[in-house]
């Protein structure tokens, strides 16, 4: 997408950002254009790639659930239908590390067209880019998910066993991609030649970590495993724990300062 011309739609598509984001008065540019659309275009593909996730988890879920009537260890079916899970989850941090090479791939094609090179006032961290509140919440939603399905392997039910074995595998697989993502976001370079195009990079950042901090495939996946297993206490805590977490982000979201105020924050400390 570097390599390609910026058509006037993706031109206009970054000045209704600009004016999104309190920047009315600053004309769009081919870089920052360009930025957008590749980063439109890998969240499109992200969200087609969990949801062909999703999908997969819940065939093989489906396909090779134990008769609810089993007791026991997992029998060799299951231990296949496992490893299969292992391997789905595998291509989807590796798809996930994919499309971030992308992007990073774009902006240092862009970085390097650049007549000169800003840098931003203060070092951007964690605390800066994601935020306390949005990490410890990310954080509390794996704990308590991973919680809730090592309790449901004390279960005497082999289909609740086997459904908390696929929510771990499936926790495992997201942790792993969420903190690859946010590593990259943390420590790329900054494409900004200008005070403007600095404060555009801010706020992308910002973005960037927010949408994968968000854990929409952990409240996904109990749909494909937790709520075959039939109603009961692990079910019924499942989606308190799914309510509760989504109540608490849009909380969050509301009591957060908007990524062009975290901009202009960054950009005004010296």
């Amino acid at each position: 997408m570097a390599d390609q011309p910026v058509r006037p739609p993706q031109l206009a598509r970054a000045g209704a950002w600009l004016t999104c984001h309190g920047l009315a008065d600053v004309r769009p540019t081919p870089l920052l254009a360009t930025r957008l659309a590749t980063r439109r275009g890998t969240r499109l593909a992200a969200d087609v790639l969990l949801a062909a996730f999703i999908i997969a988890v819940a065939l093989i879920h489906t396909v090779n659930r134990p008769d609810s009537t089993a007791v026991g260890g997992p029998g060799p079916y299951r231990l296949g239908s496992l490893l299969m899970l292992t391997a789905v989850v595998a291509g989807l941090v590796l798809a996930q590390a994919l499309l971030d090479r992308w992007v990073r791939r774009v902006d240092r094609q862009a970085a390097a067209a650049l007549p000169r090179r800003a840098a931003h006032p203060v070092r951007l961290g964690w605390r800066t880019v994601l935020g306390p509140p949005h990490a410890a919440f990310a954080a509390a939603t794996f704990a308590g998910a991973t919680a809730l399905a090592v309790r449901a392997l004390a279960e005497q039910d082999s289909t609740a066993q086997y459904a908390a074995l696929v929510l771990l595998i499936g926790l495992c697989g997201i942790a792993v991609g969420m903190v690859v993502q946010l590593r990259h976001i943390l420590t790329h370079p900054v494409v900004a030649d200008d005070e403007v195009s600095l404060t555009a990079d801010v706020i992308m950042r910002v973005e960037d970590a927010r949408y994968v901090a968000t854990p929409s495939v952990v409240w996904c996946l109990p749909a494909v495993s937790v709520l075959a297993t039939g109603l009961g206490r692990w079910t019924a805590a499942w989606l308190a724990f799914v309510a509760l977490s989504v109540i608490a982000l849009a909380l969050i979201t509301a009591r957060t300062a908007r990524s062009s105020t975290v901009a202009q924050h960054a950009m005004s400390a010296r």
